[in-house]
């Protein structure tokens, strides 16, 4: 039963993925005096860059089960074991049942939270803007340590045995990108490439590869000439064993950014969001996780409004705003995307 359950939600929120307006909510009309770059469908009188909680009770939810996803930045089945100790113990935190869900891109799992289907999430870097201003989620958290919130790094992965030295060797070649709401995976090659003599759009084409993990094994198999991913995915992946740091040189590294958040949906009773913030905070991760997380031990206090500042310059400067064209856009490329990748897979090999 539990399975066939998760089956019907994955179906929903995929059949949602294309388009926010499918969703079933209400716009916060009533007394808003500030909405800034968010939706309609939310408010922003305390001006803190987030979605309030309603203020209608009738409007604030206290589901008996609460549905977890974490963003595709790799195979999302991947994450499922990894994170089935801390699924665990919220269950036990928060006496309510907890439930894992994989989603395959990242408008699908934004799509699932502004239509209700999902209580809290992870959320990559970029796609936390759109998640935010669209799907009204709360950021609160990020992986980390006592000294703080870990952060990454774009690095930009040759094949060792490739003659390129440096960024401005790519003009004409194949670069891949990952997705374009990505920020280490797109906006940020398009704000900082520049600035090492390498124009993307004009001085070569970026390829969405759909991912960071398809991005580095892209060029580890020579589908591309170079490839920009983020630092901390990569380094779980050779610590994992799926790729080997000899194979790759790392010809660019950018300053540090805010890694994935985690965030709840705003409407979500402010007893039950409250229990949920502080589950999190006192969690500490298992040798497993801290293995698969690069040594974070803990989720670490942020604020969408502090932490993510340099994020929202980088979409700024990049000419992709956080705003419903531009996710409409990005919905539009990971649905064919998608449909592409489905269509390789059911070809017959020749």
């Amino acid at each position: 039963m539990r399975n066939r359950w998760v089956a019907l939600l994955g179906a929903w929120a995929l059949a949602g993925a294309g388009s926010l307006l499918s969703a079933p909510a209400f716009a916060q009309t009533d007394d808003c005096k500030n909405r800034g770059q968010l939706d309609t469908l939310y408010c922003d009188d305390n001006k803190d860059l987030v979605a309030d909680v309603p203020k209608d009770p009738k409007r604030h939810r206290d589901p008996g089960t609460l549905v977890f996803a974490y963003t595709p930045v790799e195979d999302p089945a991947v994450y499922g074991p990894i994170f089935k100790p801390f699924t665990d113990y919220l269950a036990q935190c928060t006496g309510k049942r907890v439930v894992y869900y994989p989603v395959n891109s990242n408008s699908a799992e934004i799509e699932a939270m502004r239509s209700g289907r999902l209580h809290f999430a992870g959320f990559s870097t970029g796609p936390t803007g759109f998640a935010v201003n669209l799907a009204g989620a709360v950021p609160f958290a990020a992986k980390g340590t006592e000294k703080g919130p870990h952060g990454y790094h774009l690095i930009s992965l040759v094949k060792a045995s490739s003659p390129y030295q440096k960024l401005s060797d790519l003009k004409g070649k194949r670069v891949a990108h990952t997705a374009p709401s990505s920020n280490s995976g797109h906006l940020a090659p398009l704000v900082l490439y520049p600035q090492e003599g390498l124009k993307p759009n004009d001085d070569y084409k970026p390829l969405m590869s759909g991912g960071h993990d398809k991005s580095a094994l892209g060029v580890l198999s020579g589908d591309y000439d170079m490839g920009g991913v983020a630092s901390d995915v990569y380094e779980r992946m050779v610590s994992r064993g799926t790729l080997k740091a000899d194979d790759f040189r790392i010809i660019y590294k950018s300053p540090i950014f805010p890694t994935s958040s985690f965030a709840y949906a705003h409407d979500l009773k402010p007893d039950l969001a409250k229990k949920l913030v502080d589950c999190f905070y006192a969690f500490r991760f298992p040798e497993s996780m801290r293995k698969e997380f690069n040594n974070d031990d803990r989720f670490y206090p942020i604020t969408y409004q502090k932490d993510w500042a340099v994020v929202r310059k980088i979409a700024e400067d990049s000419g992709t705003p956080y705003n419903k064209a531009a996710y409409d856009a990005e919905a539009k490329r990971e649905a064919d995307a998608l449909e592409k990748k489905k269509a390789q897979q059911q070809a017959p090999k020749q």
